[in-house]
C-alpha cells in the first residue's frame, strides 16, 4: 500500500527567537569560500550520504512533482532567499556585509545540488554559527549593565521587512534593546536583580549549549527544507531522524519504554508516562525523574547521557520489542548529588492514545429535557501503513477507531453526533475517505487530479454507515488536508452542519519516498522526501486548496488569513474548479440552516464568554499593527496593570454567573489559569507548574464546543416540529444511497 497523505508538516528549522549577543567586526566581501576560511574553521561539512540524497531529492522534484519546476538559477534564488530566512528571520545575527558576501551563491545554489558539492550552503550555515556565538557571547556581557527604564524607548520585535544591520554598533544596539526586554519582563514579574541576572545568563548559556549540539544532519535538512518548500509549501525532505518520528505519529505506535521525556538542565527529563507502558507499569520511575544512563541488557554498562541531544538518548531508549534497557537515574526529588537508582525495563509496543480519537458527551438543557450530544475528538487521521499491507487484522485506523466510539454512543442513545477537527492537521488519504463514509454511506468522496491532468474519483467500496443521525463538525484554521477533505464532503453531501472557522486551504496530496529504498540502502542514512503528486477536489467540482472550507455556522476568529493558512504562503497553488463527481445529496441543511444561524447569533449576543472572544480579537487585532514595544518601565507597567484589571473583572463576573448555575454546571466554569506574563520561558519553569498549568487548560471551559452542541440541539429541535424540513435534512436510507451512486 502506498504511503499516500495529505497531513501538513511545518518544516523542521532552528528557532532564533532568543535573545542573544554579538561579534566583534564584519567580514569583509570576499569568496564564500575564503570569507569561511577567514572566519573560522569549517564546524559542519556535508556528508556523502547528504549529497547523494540532495541529487536524489532534486531528480524527484524536476520531474515527478506536481508542480515540476527546472533546478536552475531562478530556483536557486528562491533556495537561497527561503535559506537565509530560515537562518536569520528577524534579522538578528547576520550584518549586511554577511549577507552580501553569500551574494555570489545566489544563483549558483542549483549548480551546488547537481554538481554535488554543498560546501557553500554549509559555508553559509557556519558563518551563522559563528555569528550566534557571538550574539549570545555579547548578550551574556550586557548582564553586568545598569539599564536605565526610566528611558523613553522602544524596542522593534517585528524585524522580518526591517533591513540588516548595517554595523556592529547598529548590531550591538538591537541586543542591547532585546536583552533590556528581556530584563524588564523579569522585574515586572517581581524578580530581583540578582534572580533575573542568573535567570538570563542560565537562558543565554542554554541557548548557546543547545546550538552546539546541531549535527550536519540538522544543517542539510534546514538546506533540504529551503529547496523542497521552494517548490511548493508542503514539499519536504526528512532527514532519517525525522523520518522515524513522522512513521511513528502515523502509526501512532513505537517500541519502547511508553515515557515522554523533556530537556531540563541538561538532563532527559520524564515529563509523563503512557498508561499500561512499561515505565508506567514498573512502579520504579515516576514524573520529574531524570535518566543520565542507558544501558543494553540486564548486565551492561549505561552510556552516561548526561548532555545528550534529547533524540539521541531517546534512539538509546527504543529498541526492539521484548529487549531489555538498564536507565541509570537520579530521582526526581534528589539534588544533583542525589542517590541514583538503577531501573531495568523489558522494552513492548507502545501504542500513543493520546493521539487517537476519543468521545465525550455533551448534555444540553432544554425546555424539553437534555438532549446528548456525542463529541468524537479527532486529532489526526492516523493509519499504520505497514500493518496494513502485511495483512494485520487489527492494524492502528483512525476510522476503524471512529466506528466503534459511534456504536458506542448508539448504545448510549445520543441525538446527535459531532465530529471535532479542530488543529487537526490531516493525515492518510485512504482514512479520510473510508471515515466519511461511516456517514454517507457508499460513494465518491474526493477527487484527485495529478500532474498528466487525469482525474481520480476516491470512494470507499464497503460503504457500510455507520451512523444515519444528524451530525456535525467542528472546524477551526488548524483543520487542513484531510480533515477539509471530510468536512467538505459531509457539507457537499448535505449531510451535516459544518461549525467553526475557515479552515486552512490545505488542498494537495503527497506520498513518501524513501530515498534508502531507492539508493538499496540496507540501513537508514538517506532520509525521505515527501512531495506532492496531485490535487484534492470536492464532489461539487471546488478545491479547499487556498480558500478552505467555509462553515455553515461560523465562529469569531484571532486568524488573520494572511500570516495562517493556505493563502499564508507565497507559493501556494491556486483556487481552480473541474467538473463535480457523480454524486447525489442525501440531505438538504439550507433551509434550517438560516433559522440556526439566527439562534446562534442571539445566544452569543448574551454570552459573557463570547462578549469577552469578540474584545479579545478587537485588542489582538490593535496589537498586531504595533512592530515594536515599549521599554519605560512605567508605560509597560501601566499596560500590565490594565490587562490584569480586566482579567479580575472577567473572573468576578464569571464567579457571578457561576454562583447563579445549578451545582451540576459549575463544573463548567472556566479554569482559573494564570495569564500574567511571569517572564520566563518554557522549561525556566518548574515541570509541576508547567504541568498543572497544561491540566488546567484542558480542563477549562470550551465555549465553541458548547455552542456548537448547542447549534446541534437546536437542529434536533426544528427538524422534530417540521416534519417538511425533517425530511429534507434526513439521511436517505443506506441501501438507496448504495443504488443511487
Amino acid at each position: 500500500m502506498k504511503k499516500t497523505f495529505i497531513g501538513m508538516m511545518v518544516a523542521i528549522a532552528l528557532s532564533t527567537h532568543f535573545a542573544l549577543a554579538d561579534s566583534s567586526s564584519a567580514l569583509d566581501n570576499k569568496t564564500v569560500s575564503a570569507a569561511n576560511q577567514a572566519a573560522a574553521p569549517l564546524s559542519f561539512q556535508p556528508q556523502a550520504q547528504q549529497i547523494q540524497a540532495a541529487n536524489m531529492a532534486a531528480e524527484f522534484l524536476t520531474r515527478f512533482h506536481y508542480k515540476a519546476t527546472p533546478l536552475d538559477d531562478a530556483m536557486s534564488e528562491k533556495i537561497f532567499d527561503r535559506y537565509l530566512k530560515s537562518l536569520d528571520a528577524d534579522k538578528i545575527f547576520f550584518l549586511q556585509s554577511d549577507v552580501d558576501q553569500f551574494n555570489d551563491a545566489r544563483n549558483k545554489l542549483d549548480d551546488a545540488i547537481l554538481s554535488q558539492d554543498l560546501s557553500t550552503p554549509f559555508a553559509m550555515f557556519n558563518l551563522y554559527h559563528q555569528r550566534f556565538k557571538e550574539r549570545l557571547t555579547y548578550a551574556r556581557e550586557l548582564l553586568n549593565s545598569d539599564f536605565d527604564f526610566s528611558q523613553k524607548e522602544a524596542y522593534r520585535y517585528q524585524r522580518e521587512k526591517e533591513p540588516w544591520p548595517q554595523n556592529i554598533d547598529q548590531m550591538r544596539d538591537l541586543w542591547r534593546q532585546r536583552v533590556k526586554n528581556d530584563w524588564l519582563r523579569l522585574k515586572l514579574a517581581g524578580k530581583e536583580p540578582a534572580a533575573i541576572k542568573a535567570t538570563l545568563d542560565k537562558r543565554y548559556e542554554s541557548t548557546l549549549t543547545r546550538m552546539n549540539k546541531l549535527k550536519s544532519e540538522d544543517v542539510f535538512q534546514l538546506f533540504m527544507n529551503a529547496y523542497a518548500m521552494s517548490v511548493e509549501p508542503h514539499t519536504n525532505y526528512l532527514g532519517p531522524k525525522a523520518a522515524e518520528d513522522f512513521d511513528i505519529q502515523m502509526r501512532l505506535s513505537m517500541t519502547g519504554i511508553g515515557a515522554t521525556l523533556q530537556d531540563r538542565d541538561e538532563m532527559a527529563t520524564i515529563r509523563e508516562m503512557v498508561p499500561g507502558s512499561p515505565a508506567a507499569l514498573s512502579g520504579k520511575l515516576k514524573v520529574g525523574d531524570r535518566i543520565v544512563g542507558v544501558g543494553q541488557g540486564a548486565d551492561s554498562t549505561p552510556v552516561d547521557v548526561m548532555g545528550w541531544r534529547l533524540d539521541d538518548v531517546v534512539k538509546l531508549i527504543r529498541g526492539p520489542k521484548d529487549t531489555t534497557v538498564l536507565l541509570d537515574v537520579l530521582p526526581a526529588d534528589a539534588g544533583p548529588d542525589g542517590a541514583h537508582k538503577t531501573v531495568l525495563l523489558v522494552r513492548n509496543k507502545i501504542t500513543l492514545e493520546q493521539q487517537a480519537a476519543k468521545k465525550t458527551i455533551q448534555e444540553v438543557k432544554t425546555a424539553e429535557g437534555t438532549r446528548r450530544i456525542g463529541v468524537i475528538a479527532l486529532p489526526t487521521f492516523y493509519q499504520d501503513f505497514d500493518a496494513r499491507r502485511r495483512g494485520d487484522k487489527d492494524f492502528k485506523s483512525a476510522t476503524r477507531d471512529v466506528a466503534k466510539l459511534l456504536a458506542e454512543l448508539k448504545k448510549e442513545k445520543v441525538d446527535s453526533v459531532l465530529i471535532d477537527l479542530r488543529d487537526n492537521g490531516g493525515g492518510s488519504l485512504n482514512e479520510a475517505v473510508e471515515l466519511t463514509s461511516l456517514f454517507i454511506g457508499k460513494g465518491p468522496v474526493v477527487q484527485q487530479r495529478n500532474s498528466r491532468g487525469e482525474v481520480h474519483v476516491e470512494s470507499d467500496s464497503a460503504g457500510v454507515l455507520a451512523w444515519n443521525g444528524p451530525m456535525g463538525v467542528l472546524i477551526n484554521r488548524g483543520s487542513a488536508s484531510a480533515s477539509e477533505i471530510f468536512a467538505a464532503a459531509i457539507q457537499d453531501y448535505g449531510r451535516g452542519l459544518i461549525i467553526g472557522e475557515t479552515s486552512f486551504g490545505k488542498g494537495t496530496v503527497q506520498t513518501v519516498i524513501s530515498l534508502d529504498q531507492m539508493a538499496r540502502s540496507a540501513k537508514p542514512q538517506y532520509g525521505d522526501l515527501k512531495m506532492t503528486i496531485a490535487q484534492f477536489f470536492r464532489v461539487n467540482g471546488g478545491t479547499t486548496q487556498l480558500r478552505g472550507v467555509t462553515p455553515d455556522i461560523a465562529y469569531p476568529s484571532f486568524v488573520d488569513a494572511d500570516s495562517y493558512g493556505e493563502s499564508s504562503y507565497d507559493n501556494a497553488l491556486p483556487w481552480v474548479q473541474i467538473k463535480p463527481a457523480n454524486y447525489h445529496t442525501v440531505g438538504n441543511l439550507k433551509d434550517v440552516q438560516a433559522m440556526l444561524q439566527m439562534r446562534h447569533e442571539m445566544r452569543i449576543a448574551k454570552d459573557k464568554e463570547f462578549q469577552f472572544i469578540n474584545e479579545d480579537i478587537a485588542e489582538f487585532k490593535k496589537q498586531k499593527e504595533k512592530k515594536d514595544i515599549s521599554l519605560n518601565e512605567e508605560e509597560r507597567r501601566i499596560e500590565r496593570d490594565t490587562r490584569e484589571k480586566k482579567i479580575k473583572e472577567r473572573e468576578a463576573i464569571r464567579a457571578t454567573l457561576d454562583s447563579k448555575g445549578k451545582p451540576a454546571e459549575k463544573k463548567d466554569a472556566v479554569a482559573k489559569v494564570s495569564t500574567q506574563d511571569d517572564g520566563l520561558q518554557g522549561n525556566e519553569r518548574s515541570l509541576a507548574s508547567e504541568l498543572a498549568a497544561e491540566k488546567a487548560n484542558k480542563e477549562a471551559k470550551d465555549v465553541f464546543l458548547i455552542e456548537a452542541a448547542n447549534i446541534l440541539s437546536d437542529e434536533i429541535e426544528l427538524l422534530k416540529s417540521n416534519k417538511r424540513l425533517a425530511d429534507k435534512t434526513t439521511v436517505k436510507n443506506n441501501t438507496k444511497q448504495k443504488e443511487a451512486n
